[in-house]
């Protein structure tokens, strides 16, 4: 049983930085926009998108 619990652990933690990488390598992509915006939403572990003011 600690084992699972373990590997949970690693799986979420391996899970959430590889989130931040995709993160980073979507938001700087030559994709259109709302192409990005539903990539980035759809991540888990991701953070909503920062309302922009116009």
């Amino acid at each position: 049983m600690i084992l699972v619990a373990v590997v949970a652990e690693l799986l979420e933690e391996y899970t959430v930085i590889l989130t931040r990488v995709l993160q980073q390598v979507f938001h700087d992509a030559p994709f259109p926009r709302r192409m990005r915006f539903l990539i980035l939403t759809n991540l888990p572990y991701s953070s909503p998108a920062p309302r922009v003011s116009r």
